[in-house]
C-alpha cells in the first residue's frame, strides 16, 4: 500500500507530499497548505483499488 503521494503546488509549482488516508474512502477531498509558499491547495485524490496506485490533482484554493 501506498503511503505517500506527490502533488504540485497550483500556486508556486513545487512538488509536495502528501499522506493520503486509505480508510477515508476511494476519492477524497481535502485542503493542504504548500510546503514552500504556505498557500491552500485543494486536493483531489483517487486511490485505486489495486492498493499501490495513487492519483492526486492539486487546485487553488
Amino acid at each position: 500500500m501506498q503511503d505517500t503521494a506527490t502533488y504540485t503546488c497550483a500556486y508556486c509549482g513545487e512538488p509536495n507530499v502528501t499522506f493520503p488516508d486509505w480508510s477515508g474512502g476511494r476519492r477524497q477531498q481535502y485542503i493542504e497548505d504548500c510546503t514552500v509558499c504556505c498557500q491552500p491547495n485543494v486536493l483531489y485524490v483517487t486511490l485505486e483499488p489495486d492498493g499501490e496506485t495513487v492519483c492526486v490533482f492539486a487546485e487553488a484554493g
